[in-house]
């Protein structure tokens, strides 16, 4: 008894530190009203996410067409025999595209693609960001060079233009030799949208968490670790890494807007999502001819570009704020300000 009572004291000792940094954490957000706008908009956002089968039912395919293997089915919007765009009404609460899909339906499951895009971008960049950056900040000389240098190129062509070229360059499917056999993976459009988005996105984060490592791995701290025959793989994990990662998590907080931005720009471009697929940008696309109505009434067709404009808006404001929230709470700079 007396010694599961040591372990407990000694357990709430221990967890003193976090609670307190998590009491800090929480009244830094309590005193920005801008990040607490952000979590709102952001919760609302997973809450459609979550209950889109519920507030937007799918439509079951026709019968001999059900397609079990496709896992995203439920993100092609059901379209309705229209020639051209109808306002909102009791039927289609957001109106319908030019192609006579239903918007509403598309921007509440749009919501899913958001999240996937940004989400499944920023994870992928951020880990390769991490792995290239940190090699090239504690070893140095000749690996720090070719790294470097090949970030380099990447960062000199920009972004979006790179974006489109590999897009467009990505084959749709491509062969795994593995010796004994042959994988075939297939890529949809908007796999290669994701798969370029993440090749343009990782340099940002490896130069940042190089230069955070450059900083720290001449500090005592480290120099004691290696001292005491700790590995290199130990002092980047567990003495490196913790105090060098915050910037790059509070940039990932502010690319995941853009990159669903970015997303959604290619979407109308007609390089991102397949036709009738539930993404914001491609709503919009789909009614490019009807955004400028004519010169009387130049925004008779207001909803085919308002409604989904103001989810994309929204969304990439949530997470701006919310990053401005991460930079608050996480830099040492502004912290204890």
């Amino acid at each position: 008894m007396t010694s599961i009572k040591s372990k407990l004291a000694e357990f709430k000792a221990s967890s003193q530190p976090t609670i307190k940094e998590l009491k800090f954490i929480i009244t830094r957000i309590k005193k920005s009203p801008l990040s607490i706008v952000g979590l709102a908009i952001l919760t609302f956002y997973i809450a459609i996410a979550l209950l889109a089968p519920v507030i937007a039912p799918p439509v079951p395919p026709p019968m001999g067409k059900e397609d079990p293997f496709i896992v995203w089915k439920d993100l092609n919007i059901p379209a309705i025999n229209r020639t051209v765009p109808h306002p909102p009404d009791a039927t289609h609460p957001f109106g319908t595209t030019e192609e006579s899909y239903d918007l509403y339906y598309g921007c509440i499951w749009g919501t899913i693609t958001a999240f996937k895009v940004g989400l499944m971008v920023i994870v992928l960049s951020l880990i390769i960001g991490l792995v290239t950056g940190a090699i090239a900040g504690y070893y140095g000389g000749i690996v720090d060079e070719v790294l470097m240098r090949f970030t380099d190129m990447v960062i000199a062509v920009p972004g979006l233009v790179l974006c489109m070229a590999l897009v467009v360059a990505l084959p749709p499917q491509f062969v795994i030799n593995l010796g004994f056999t042959q994988l075939t993976v297939g890529l949809s459009k908007l796999d290669r949208v994701l798969l370029a988005l993440v090749l343009v996105g990782w340099p940002s984060y490896t130069r940042v968490i190089r230069g955070e490592i450059l900083k720290v791995r001449v500090e005592d701290y480290v120099e004691a670790a290696r001292a005491a025959g700790c590995s290199d793989l130990r002092v980047m994990t567990k003495h490196i890494l913790p105090n060098t990662i915050y910037p790059i998590l509070i940039m990932a907080s502010l690319d995941t807007g853009a990159i669903v931005l970015t997303a959604a720009a290619l979407s109308f471009l007609g390089l991102g999502a397949p036709s009738g697929y539930a993404d914001w940008g491609q709503l919009i696309s789909l009614s490019r001819n009807y955004i400028y109505a004519n010169l009387s009434n130049p925004a008779a067709n207001w909803w085919v570009w308002l409604i989904p404009g103001i989810f994309i808006f929204t969304f990439v404001l949530g997470w701006n704020l919310l990053g401005d929230a991460f930079r608050d709470i996480l830099d040492p700079t502004l912290r204890r300000r």
